[in-house]
């Protein structure tokens, strides 16, 4: 199974595609320095397999690599970020 997380400028997302199937999407708006996150989303039938992890750990480290913060308006960003707290440090103040 390959997976490919890539960000899709042109459609302002992350996108997450396995064996070439768009499977999710972590939709971002860019203000300034920080990115907003509000919407994240897993092929209904893929959902509970640690596909949203995949994906917005990918996202986050990209962020984290482009010197960006960000504002988890999507309620499973904000959770994820909560329980890994390696990743508080990309929160905007």
């Amino acid at each position: 199974m390959a997976t490919e997380v890539q960000r899709n400028a042109e459609r302002s997302r992350y996108e997450l595609l396995i064996d070439g199937q768009l499977l999710g999407i972590a939709d971002f708006h860019e203000r300034g320095n920080t990115v907003i996150i509000p919407h994240t989303e897993i092929e209904r039938t893929r959902r509970g397999h640690g596909l949203g992890a995949i994906l917005v750990r990918h996202m986050l480290d990209d962020l984290r690599h482009a010197g960006r913060t960000v504002v988890p308006s999507c309620w499973y960003v904000a959770q994820f970020i909560d329980e890994h707290p390696e990743y508080q440090d990309l929160l905007a103040a």
